[in-house]
C-alpha cells in the first residue's frame, strides 16, 4: 500500500500547474493586433493669410489647404507652394483695428509637423487658403 500510495503521490506532483510551469513556462501572451496608426496630435497653429477678404469666408469647421506664394522682395523665380492640405479651422478672429493690407488672422489645427512648416512659410511667403 506504502507504494501504492508513493506512485500516486508521484503522479499527482507531476500534474499540478506548478509542476507544468516548472517543465513549460507559459507561452507569451500572443501580440494584439494593431489597430489602424493613430493621427499625428493636433496643435493650434495662428496663421496670417495675406487676402483678410479670404479670411471673412471661413467659418470654424472648415477644410483649407495653406498656399506660401514668395514675398516680391524673396521672389527669385521660387514658385507657390503648398505648406498644410486639409487644414481645419478652428478659429476666426475678429480684426481688431488693423487694415486688411496686413491680412488676417486664422487658427488652424493641424500635426505639429505642419504647424512649424507653416510659421515657417508666413516669415518668407504670403500665404492664401484655398477650401477643400
Amino acid at each position: 500500500m506504502a507504494a501504492g500510495l508513493a506512485v500516486t503521490a508521484a503522479a499527482l506532483a507531476v500534474s499540478s500547474p506548478q509542476a507544468a510551469e516548472r517543465t513549460h513556462p507559459p507561452a507569451a501572451p500572443a501580440p494584439r493586433e494593431r489597430g489602424p496608426a493613430r493621427p499625428a496630435a493636433l496643435v493650434s497653429a495662428p496663421v496670417r493669410i495675406a487676402d483678410a477678404e479670404t479670411v471673412r469666408l471661413l467659418k470654424p469647421g472648415d477644410r483649407v489647404d495653406v498656399i506660401a506664394s514668395p514675398n516680391s522682395a524673396s521672389a527669385g523665380g521660387d514658385q507657390a507652394r503648398v505648406v498644410a492640405t486639409g487644414a481645419r479651422v478652428t478659429e476666426v478672429p475678429g480684426a481688431r483695428g488693423t487694415s486688411s493690407d496686413a491680412g488676417a488672422l486664422v487658427v488652424l489645427a493641424v500635426p505639429r509637423d505642419a504647424a512649424r512648416a507653416l510659421v515657417g512659410a508666413g516669415t518668407t511667403s504670403r500665404l492664401a487658403v484655398t477650401l477643400c
